[in-house]
């Protein structure tokens, strides 16, 4: 006997990771948290585009559309600062030209003054603070990135 499965299950599986998560799921846990590391109260943004996006979100809504949930993580070690942000909106995130242009201005990519990287994947927004050689942005990317993948 040949066991089929119909395509509309086989995507439902495929996709049911990406929209089964949420905050909470893409947050760096403390055991995943490097050695060298502290959590932080507060924002610590690299530049303060960044930091107003995140505090002022609701403000661009009709350009990136509505967020359902918001979240930070700020960290310090002797060499690194930083936060990552994290937002959930309503439907999919739809400001990727508009978050590039507050983020880095004419250059459209991270600069040294404007290291901030994103991504943005359906639902989910996540934002690095930090700079480029950052250990715990290493690894908080890698984590989204296989949770939303």
């Amino acid at each position: 006997m040949k066991i089929t499965i119909p395509l509309s299950t086989l995507f439902l599986l495929l996709t049911t990771n990406l929209f089964s998560q949420t905050i909470a799921d893409l947050k760096l846990k403390p055991k995943e948290i490097p050695k060298s590391y502290t959590l932080r109260d507060g924002n610590y943004c690299i530049t303060n585009q960044a930091c107003t996006f995140y505090t002022d979100i609701e403000t661009y809504s009709n350009i990136v559309g509505t967020v359902k949930s918001k979240s930070i993580q700020s960290f310090k070690s002797p060499t690194d600062s930083g936060s990552i942000m994290y937002f959930e909106f309503e439907n999919r995130f739809k400001g990727d030209r508009f978050l590039q242009g507050l983020l880095w201005g004419k250059d459209g990519q991270p600069t040294d003054a404007h290291p901030e990287e994103y991504l943005a994947k359906g639902k989910f927004l996540i934002i690095w603070s930090f700079h480029p050689d950052s250990d715990i942005k290493e690894k908080s990317e890698a984590k989204i990135e296989a949770l939303l993948q």
